[in-house]
């Protein structure tokens, strides 16, 4: 197991344990955690990320730190459509729905960035655009 994957798991342990206390993240992106099912195993993966509330469900980006591709959560998020958003004690089923094109750019620029400017250097170096989802409550 990678120092990457042990540190995912001991994040996701944390956010169960102290029920997303403690997390970081700010009121306007706090940190929430996905748990959805793995596009290859098939078995349930949870990991922590920012997200932005909406009108409608919660913002979710990709940018893997900088990453040259998609991180892995996102990549199951996309292929399995839908995921278990946990926001502090509250959990609820949610269906997944990646952005694209002017929708995407949209969330992007007017909601991500505005929010958390900083997000930007990851863009930056990536070198890639970084896929936007809305989870929206099932």
């Amino acid at each position: 197991m990678s120092m990457a994957q042990r540190s995912t798991r001991i994040g996701a342990w944390m956010y169960r344990r102290l029920n997303g206390r403690a997390m970081g993240g700010t009121e306007a992106a706090p940190v929430v955690m996905l748990t959805t099912v793995g596009r290859r195993s098939g078995t349930p993966h949870s990991t922590c990320v920012r997200a932005i509330r909406r009108p409608g469900g919660y913002l979710v980006w990709g940018t893997g730190s900088g990453s040259p591709r998609d991180p892995d959560w996102f990549r199951n998020l996309r292929a399995a459509g839908e995921t278990e958003l946990q926001v502090r004690t509250e959990c609820l089923p949610a269906s997944a729905r990646e952005l694209h094109d002017g929708e995407r750019d949209e969330a992007w620029n007017d909601v991500i960035l505005a929010t958390l400017p900083g997000v930007a250097k990851y863009a930056r170096k990536a070198g890639r655009t970084i896929p936007v989802a809305m989870l929206t409550r099932r």
